[in-house]
């Protein structure tokens, strides 16, 4: 669950730092994203490199929710009898509504983001146009509830990121003592850090910074 989850976060912060190139204009947008096609060549055929990095997400992503699965299953077997008072906690009240309700958001904001971005399927300008084009397009004005979208799905990648790096401190037993507030609120500066990063070039582009 850590490690498909490290490299689940490793990739968000690739990827924003790669959004953000759009503040540097159409060029050096499209030109980052043609590198991520051509990266490798000639040494190695096209788009290699890319396509060993979605197999790799693929993966990582089916692992994490088998880890789960397990990992309730695992939980449940050994609780079988529920407690007879309960007790809200942020463990069994927040974190499991978060982690499960917010995994479903996250999946279906996924399909739609490789259909809007990836596929140019429901995207006005089609899979024709260039990255840029596409992404100033798919957040147009007019289409603000794909913004809103967005944006709520972006709070769920937020709070199942700041509840999964925190756990995973606890498991590696380094929220401990006087680390434990200092790494709680680190948890919290990444999740911020990358839901805001996600979020820059979608409003900046509703709202005609970016056009």
């Amino acid at each position: 669950m850590a490690v498909t989850g490290a490299v689940l976060v490793l990739f968000l912060i690739g990827h924003m730092l790669g959004n953000l190139k759009i503040f540097l204009g159409a060029d050096s947008f499209n030109g980052y994203a043609e590198w991520l096609r051509t990266a490798g060549e000639p040494a190695l055929p096209g788009r290699t490199m890319l396509t060993i990095t979605e197999i790799v997400l693929v993966v990582a992503v089916v692992l994490h929710m088998w880890s789960a699965v397990s990992l309730a299953r695992r939980a449940a077997r050994a609780r079988p009898v529920k407690y007879a008072a309960r007790r809200r906690s942020q463990a069994s009240g927040y974190a499991t509504h978060v982690m499960r309700y917010g995994g479903i958001v996250i999946a279906l904001f996924v399909v739609w983001h490789l259909l809007d971005m990836t596929l140019g399927v429901v995207n006005p300008e089609g899979h024709a146009a260039t990255p840029y084009d596409r992404m100033v397009a798919g957040f147009a004005p007019s289409r603000w509830w794909v913004t809103a979208f967005y944006v709520i799905a972006l709070v769920m990648v937020g709070l199942h990121l700041r509840h999964g790096v925190w756990s995973a401190f606890q498991t590696l037993g380094l929220a401990r003592g006087r680390s434990h507030r200092p790494l709680r609120a680190l948890a919290g500066v990444v999740a911020l850090v990358l839901v805001v990063g996600f979020l820059a070039a979608p409003v900046a582009v509703m709202i005609g910074v970016i056009k």
